[in-house]
């Protein structure tokens, strides 16, 4: 009986392979071939899943050759967890993209969507790699596209330039109309452009508009006059 870990594993595998593009390559090349990508982000989704940093997964990893051997590895071949680290840096956002489309086509999605963004906060870098490399942002604006029956997240955008929400939904849009039949956000996203946009991609919009009620305008309108009509019976009625 397979454990859940095992089942789950087989799955990253599987995705790993398909998103890393052409043939796939065996799990450790001796010489300059090394690890396979595939099985860097396969390991990297066993940390995620695990949840544990990078060295204490390899040493669980070590313990556990029947994981192992999904993987293509045996336990005296795996990669120290600082090649790993040094493996994921050049991976391109691209690969990650086609890992997160791959799992959410496993999954059946509704007639609604969702788009809305969040500031993800970067690990506190060194004083000194601050200086070298000119590190100034604290947080990348991070947008996500959702699928509103179960949750799934479809796609997402990364920046650390802060680009306004009009501009991103586009983007995100572009991969993924043919999965959106009702997109909803908030008034973030309120711009004539965008709302044109989707329709001409057949995308029924439900974006929440910026300006005021006109129920609002006339309270805001009352209250003014109340605030004026209070002045000017304190000068008035004030001493001279």
């Amino acid at each position: 009986m397979q454990t859940k870990l095992a089942r789950f594993t087989k799955q990253v595998v599987t995705l790993a392979q398909k998103a890393v593009v052409g043939n796939t390559k065996p799990a450790l090349q001796r010489g300059d071939g090394g690890y396979a990508d595939w099985v860097i982000v396969s390991i990297h989704g066993l940390k995620t899943y695990l949840d544990l940093p990078y060295r204490r997964l390899l040493d669980v990893l070590y313990e556990m050759p029947r994981i192992d051997r999904i993987i293509g590895l045996e336990p005296t071949e795996l990669p120290d967890f600082t090649t790993v680290c040094a493996r994921m840096q050049p991976m391109k956002m691209p690969l990650w993209r086609e890992v997160l489309r791959l799992s959410a086509e496993l999954h059946d999605t509704g007639d609604i969507q969702a788009i809305d963004a969040t500031g993800m906060d970067r690990i506190a870098a060194s004083q000194h790699y601050a200086n070298r490399t000119n590190y100034r942002f604290k947080a990348v604006k991070t947008t996500a596209l959702v699928d509103c029956e179960n949750s799934i997240i479809l796609d997402i955008h990364c920046s650390m330039k802060q680009p306004h929400d009009t501009q991103i939904g586009p983007q995100l849009l572009e991969r993924n109309s043919d999965q959106v039949e009702i997109l909803t956000a908030d008034k973030g996203y309120d711009s004539a452009e965008f709302r044109e946009y989707l329709r001409s991609k057949d995308v029924r919009p439900v974006i929440k508009h910026r300006e005021s009620k006109p129920q609002d305008s006339g309270r805001m309108l009352s209250a003014g006059n109340s605030e004026h009509d209070t002045t000017q019976h304190r000068l008035q009625t004030s001493p001279r």
